[in-house]
């Protein structure tokens, strides 16, 4: 957290802190306020979920009043589907956008060491690759080009909960954290029944795996430059005989490249994988691979013929 403030200082930037009202971004609003409540201010999202939120919005508004921090509350409308994933797509949304209006660096958000653990163990459960047991990024673009810092993800909950027991302030409890139906809130507790579980040491290992990505993601990119061509809208690509981790970094940057869009790793790596085992190519968001002797030519899909 110092070191975050330290070089805000340092660059003349401002912040947003991201307070829901629960323990966990209540005491980063008092570790931000105890640093300099003059460069940032308070941001609120109102998912507008349940009946009690708009009144919890209010009383973090309160909270920053009494402590002299400007606040501004978002409404957001959360899309059909699956509620969480739709929740943080809105709420990530209106806070950069905000964020973006205001002239701000970036958004501190509450994450700390027991969701870093949480996150590394739903993937790893998950069968999740390198990236995705990197789990959640110290540092991370909304949408809208500002970023997401993460402070306290070497901090243990307990710990701040302890900064709000010691302000005396009601903190705001989410009963969703603690309903079985979400996989989160049973690897919560399955955490918190496994004493020998080291909430740190896994948050410490996921940061040690976001410095491997990156020298993954480095090496990759520089076999990608040095192999691949392009010929008119098609791109090229005559690999060497890398590993498949970084074969797939090379696969989502050829199909982004000649145009595909709305795919994920997971879809690039079972394309990926059905050539490797002798297919010929397929289709992916908007682009059409053909294999042949070793190259792989991506190239946008052609139009479909009606009728």
């Amino acid at each position: 957290m110092r070191e975050v403030w330290t070089a805000a200082v340092d660059a003349h930037v401002r912040f947003g802190v991201a307070v829901s009202g629960g323990p966990d971004s209540l005491a980063l609003l008092l570790l931000a306020h105890g640093f300099n409540r003059d460069q940032f201010e308070a941001v609120t999202v109102d998912h507008r979920l349940r009946p009690e939120s708009g009144e919890e919005a209010a009383r973090v508004g309160a909270i920053c009043a009494r402590l002299g921090v400007r606040h501004t509350i978002l409404p957001v409308e959360v899309a059909s589907g699956n509620m969480h994933d739709a929740a943080r797509e809105a709420r990530y949304r209106a806070m950069g956008e905000w964020a973006l209006g205001r002239g701000m660096y970036g958004i501190l958000t509450a994450h700390h060491a027991d969701d870093q653990a949480e996150t590394v163990l739903m993937r790893l459960n998950r069968g999740s690759g390198p990236g995705g047991l990197c789990g959640i990024r110290a540092m991370q673009p909304f949408p809208s080009g500002v970023s997401a810092i993460r402070p306290l993800l070497q901090w243990r909950k307990a710990e701040l909960e302890a900064i709000v027991a010691e302000s005396g302030l009601d903190p705001v409890r989410d009963p969703s954290n603690e309903d079985p139906r979400f996989d989160r809130a049973r690897i919560r507790a399955a955490i918190g029944e496994a004493g020998w579980l080291d909430a740190v040491a896994i948050a410490r290992s996921a940061q040690y795996l976001q410095q491997a990505d990156l020298a993954l993601w480095t090496y990759a990119t520089r076999d990608y430059e040095r192999t691949v061509e392009y010929e008119g809208d098609a791109v090229v690509w005559r690999p060497d005989d890398i590993p498949r981790a970084a074969r797939l970094i090379c696969v989502m940057r050829a199909l982004a490249e000649a145009g595909g869009d709305d795919f994920s790793m997971a879809d690039a790596a079972r394309l990926h994988d059905a050539v490797m085992a002798g297919g010929k190519g397929g289709t992916l968001g908007g682009v059409e691979l053909r294999f042949r002797k070793g190259e792989w030519r991506f190239a946008p899909e052609p139009p479909r013929r009606n009728g």
